[in-house]
């Protein structure tokens, strides 16, 4: 939501096309994601689940309420981007603005686990999330390593808000199904692999979309739940899951 209104104001404001204002939308986002973790996650890191989840529940909806305060909850979108219109490919009419994004997200993603699985930033960050306290043992500085996967997971956020804000409706309430969705694809791919939250994306997007098309298309969050659901059920650690 943060990531999307950032694009819809840089292009109100300044007249700036959301493809590109994304860097400047990962920039806030990352300066978000630092934020959070020295004003609010660090305090409860070491406190009981429960708690974590209140806390950062708390903070999606005071984010939220503050948004539509200042925004009012009526629904915006930008005027005529760079980006519209859709291609025929084999007789399957694609969006131009959905196959830009889909592209980026593909390098993103690419990008993302070259530097998490080849750098040594990226190394000390699976260190600290598998075993904080063994890593800092090994003099890996456990709260910097937090602070920089906030700053990356924002970062992304403002990728994909910054693509989606230019065929997608802008409003205060747009990201509550996006978060069920990345939640579903990191549960469904497994937790600790990257690879994994790939191939579930490209399986939930195939389940909404087919079911959708062959069924019934106001049934879509039933059919990627109850994949999930199967999931859950039969492979508890996920499809790519390390543990």
């Amino acid at each position: 939501m943060l990531s999307m209104f950032s694009s819809f104001w840089l292009w109100s404001l300044f007249g700036l096309d959301p493809i590109f204002s994304i860097p400047i939308t990962i920039l806030l986002m990352a300066l978000c994601g630092v934020l959070t973790h020295y004003f609010l996650i660090r305090y409860i890191l070491k406190a009981k689940m429960l708690i974590q989840i209140c806390a950062t529940f708390g903070l999606s909806i005071f984010i939220r309420s503050i948004a539509q305060f200042l925004w009012t909850p009526d629904f915006r979108n930008i005027d005529k981007p760079i980006l519209e219109g859709r291609l025929e490919i084999s007789g399957i009419f694609i969006g131009q603005p959905q196959l830009f994004a889909s592209l980026v997200c593909l390098i993103a993603f690419v990008l993302l686990y070259l530097f998490v699985t080849k750098t040594e930033t990226g190394l000390a960050l699976q260190a600290t999330a598998q075993d904080r306290h063994a890593a800092e043992i090994l003099g890996i500085p456990s709260d910097k390593m937090f602070a920089i996967g906030w700053a990356i997971g924002l970062g992304c956020v403002g990728v994909a808000g910054g693509m989606m804000a230019n065929y997608f409706f802008i409003f205060t309430d747009v990201g509550i199904n996006f978060a069920l969705f990345a939640f579903v694809a990191v549960a469904l791919g497994g937790f600790g692999s990257i690879i994994g939250c790939l191939y579930a994306g490209i399986i939930i997007g195939l389940v909404e979309s087919l079911g959708g098309l062959l069924i019934d298309p106001s049934f879509k969050l039933l059919y990627v739940f109850s994949i999930y659901l199967l999931v859950v059920i039969f492979r508890p650690q996920g499809l790519f899951g390390r543990y």
